[in-house]
C-alpha cells in the first residue's frame, strides 16, 4: 500500500513543499526530505518488519553510547551490560530509566565525545522540572520528517497556510529578519498564546478569517478558548476551508475536540511528544494514535519499574533512536498511557498508544480580568537554575502563591525577580506570596499540576 500525498495542492505548495523547504533543510545539513520520504514507505510495513529496523538501530545506538558517550560507558561497565550482546528489544528492559533528575546531574557525560553542532534545547517546564539538554542535527531531522509524514496524512503540506498558536519563548522571542522572512514563505503565521484578553481574542479570531489557513496548529486549550470565544461573539468560523486542527503538547479533553471541530468546522488531529522525548506519536483520520516506530521505542512500565504488557496502563518510557550525540535511552515521560493491542483500520504497520494522561497547564486571569495562558508564568521560573521544581496556585486576581522547592537557597535577588515577572504579567496590584517548600505534593488524584488557578 502507497502513502496518498496531499490532494488538492496549490501550485505554491507545491514549489515550497517540493522545492524551496527542502534546500531550507539542506542548507541547514538536515537529511529530512529523504527521512520523511523512507518514513512514507516503511510506515505500511508489517510490525514485525518494523521491529527488526528497531532492533538494528538500537544496537547501533548502543554501541555507540558505549564507545562515545561517558555517561553511558561508565553506566554499561557498572552493571556488567556490553551492547554488542543486545540481541533482542527485550534487552532493553536490562538498563535502569533515565529521568530528568540524572539528565540534571550529567548534562555534560551524556553529550558524545564526538558530537558536533549541538544546539541547546530546554523543555516547557509545565512539569515544574525544568530540564537543559542538547539535540544534534540528526535529532532535529528525524523529529522534523516525523511530524511533516503526519501533517500529510491530513491532505495538507508544508506551504499551506497555517495559523500557529502557541506560546514558547522559542517561538515568541525568536522573530527575527530570517525567521520571519521564513515563515512568510512557508505562510505561518504566529498568534502567541499567553494573553487572551477579549482585545486579542477578536484580533485572533479576524486573522484566522483573513488568512483562510487549510490548517490550525496549537494547545488544545487556546484552540478551544479561541473557538468559544468564537461562538459567545457569533463569528463564524466553519466556513473557511479548514481542513484539519493539530493540537500537542497538552491532554485533549474530548470537550475540547468537540469544541474545536464544531467552531472550525474540521477534525481535530491530537499528537504527543515533547523537546525532550521527540515526535513519539500522532493520529492518523481513521483515529489510531500512530507511534513514530521508526524512531522511538516506547514501553510502558509500572510503579515499580517493570514493563508492563499491551493493554496495561502505566507510565509511558521513551527511546528516541536518533539521539546519539545526546541520547534518550529508556527516558521516563511522567505521562500515563496504554499500549493498544489492536491494529489501525488505515492498514499502517505503526504501533497504536491510547488513553494518553499527559499534563495539562491551566489558565491563569489577570487582575484586569484577561485570560493568560499558564506558561507565560511557568516560564518566567523555568530558565532559574535556583529553582528545582515549583507548583502556581491562583487563589484570586487579587492574590498568587508560588511554591518553590530551591536547588540550593533561593535569595532575595532570585525571589524578587519572581515577584516582578509575575507582577509584569497580572498586575502590579496583585499581591506574589513565594513559598519555600521541600517537595511538590501530588493532586488527591495521584496526578501533579504545576499551574492551578481558581478563577472563574
Amino acid at each position: 500500500m502507497n502513502n496518498p500525498t496531499p490532494k488538492s495542492t496549490d501550485f505554491y505548495t507545491s514549489l515550497i513543499s517540493g522545492v524551496m523547504f527542502p534546500l531550507h533543510e539542506k542548507l541547514k545539513r538536515h537529511d529530512t526530505v529523504a527521512l520523511r520520504k523512507a518514513m512514507e514507505e516503511s510506515q505500511w510495513w508489517s510490525p514485525a518488519r518494523l521491529k527488526e529496523l528497531q532492533l538494528e538501530r538500537l544496537q547501533r545506538l548502543l554501541v555507540h553510547a558505549q564507545q562515545h558517550v561517558p555517561y553511558y560507558r561508565e553506566l554499561f561497565a557498572r552493571i556488567g551490560f556490553r551492547a554488542e550482546d543486545v540481541r533482542s528489544l527485550d534487552d532493553l528492559a536490562r538498563l535502569p530509566l533515565l529521568d530528568k533528575a540524572a539528565i540534571r546531574a550529567n548534562t555534560d557525560g551524556l553529550r558524545a565525545d564526538n558530537a558536533r553542532d549541538l544546539a541547546r534545547f530546554n523543555t516547557g517546564g509545565s512539569s515544574g522540572q525544568p530540564l537543559i539538554f542538547y539535540i544534534g542535527k540528526e535529532r532535529v531531522s528525524h523529529d522534523v520528517a516525523a511530524k511533516w509524514r503526519a501533517t500529510r496524512w491530513w491532505n495538507v503540506d508544508i506551504g499551506d497556510a497555517e495559523i500557529v498558536v502557541w506560546g514558547s519563548p522559542i517561538e515568541l522571542g525568536a522573530q527575527d529578519t530570517v525567521r520571519a522572512l521564513r515563515d512568510r514563505m512557508l505562510r505561518t503565521k504566529l498568534l502567541p498564546a499567553f494573553e487572551m484578553s477579549e482585545a486579542k481574542l477578536d484580533g485572533f479570531l479576524a486573522e484566522i478569517r483573513a488568512r483562510r489557513p487549510k490548517m490550525l496548529f496549537g494547545y488544545p486549550s487556546a484552540l478551544s478558548h479561541i473557538a468559544r470565544h468564537a461562538d459567545a461573539r457569533g463569528i463564524r468560523m466553519n466556513d473557511l476551508g479548514i481542513r484539519v486542527a493539530f493540537v500537542t503538547s497538552e491532554r485533549l479533553y474530548d470537550e475540547q475536540r468537540n469544541q474545536i471541530s464544531k467552531t472550525f468546522g474540521c477534525p481535530v488531529a491530537n499528537g504527543y511528544g515533547g523537546r525532550d522525548a521527540g515526535f513519539i506519536a500522532h493520529q492518523c483520520p481513521a483515529g489510531g494514535m500512530h507511534v513514530t516506530a521508526e524512531d522511538i521505542i516506547v514501553e510502558i512500565v509500572g510503579q515499580d519499574g517493570q514493563v508492563l504488557p499491551h493493554g496495561e496502563s502505566g507510565e509511558i518510557v521513551v527511546t528516541h533512536l536518533a539521539t546519539r550525540d545526546f541520547p534518550f535511552i529508556r527516558y521516563r515521560t511522567g505521562d500515563v498511557a496504554t499500549l493498544d493491542t489492536k491494529s489501525c483500520s488505515c492498514g499502517r504497520g505503526l504501533p497504536l498508544i491510547r488513553e494518553i494522561q499527559g499534563r495539562t497547564t491551566d489558565f491563569v486571569v489577570t487582575h484586569d480580568g484577561a485570560v493568560m495562558h499558564g506558561l507565560a508564568l511557568i516560564y518566567i521560573l523555568r530558565d532559574l537554575p535556583e529553582v528545582k521544581a515549583f507548583k502556581i496556585v491562583q487563589e484570586s486576581r487579587e492574590h498568587m502563591r508560588v511554591l518553590v522547592v530551591p536547588e540550593h537557597e533561593l535569595g532575595k535577588d532570585i525571589a524578587a525577580k519572581i515577584e516582578r515577572g509575575f507582577k509584569a504579567r497580572l498586575g502590579q496590584d496583585v499581591t506574589i506570596d513565594i513559598e519555600v517548600v521541600s517537595e511538590i505534593p501530588a493532586e488527591k488524584s495521584g496526578k501533579f499540576r504545576y499551574v492551578v488557578s481558581k478563577v472563574a
